[in-house]
């Protein structure tokens, strides 16, 4: 079931709260989509995840992330450590959706002010019927700050970078299963 928090609370730093729940994404946004087959059967898919969906998958991949402890739940709030050493910016989301489905798990978060983009973003893995588990990132997002507009078309191609690096280091987890 996927549970998506109130859209009458505006704490989210764009207008479009859970557009990454349904397609088409908004316009007027960069849009990503990467899907990467991370391993097959029951066991991988469950392993996948948690590791989603409790941010280990994000922490092995080198991101900082301070969240509360245990699986993600809609108002939650999200601090992810973008950069490395002094270069570090700190970029503050709150969990938009959850999906806790026999089939499909995972979440999204949106940016909150002070974060150096504007959008949402989403990290889904499923399993098809014929036990294939994928792993999904979706988001929309466009530059809130400075330097992030600065950046230009750079921004995009490291958040596809991500996404890619994000996929190899679910895969290997769902693999140790």
């Amino acid at each position: 079931m996927t549970r998506l928090i109130s859209a009458g609370r505006e704490t989210v730093s764009y207008p479009d709260r859970g557009a990454t729940a349904r397609l088409p994404l908004p316009a007027g946004y960069n849009h990503l989509r990467h899907r990467t087959r991370v391993g097959h059967g029951r066991a991988a898919f469950e392993a996948a995840g948690t590791a989603v969906t409790t941010f280990h998958a994000h922490r092995t991949s080198g991101m900082r992330v301070r969240a509360a402890d245990g699986a993600v739940s809609p108002g939650d709030r999200v601090v992810v450590g973008i950069g490395l050493g002094p270069l570090r910016i700190d970029a503050p989301c709150e969990v938009i959706w959850t999906a806790y489905e026999p089939a499909r798990v995972g979440f999204a978060y949106g940016t909150l002010t002070g974060h150096p983009e504007s959008g949402e973003e989403s990290f889904i893995v499923e399993i098809d019927p014929d036990g294939t588990v994928w792993f999904t990132v979706t988001a929309f997002s466009r530059p809130e700050s400075w330097y992030t507009r600065l950046a230009g078309p750079v921004i995009p191609f490291l958040q596809l970078r991500y996404a890619r690096w994000l996929g190899r280091h679910v895969r290997r987890l769902a693999e140790a299963a």
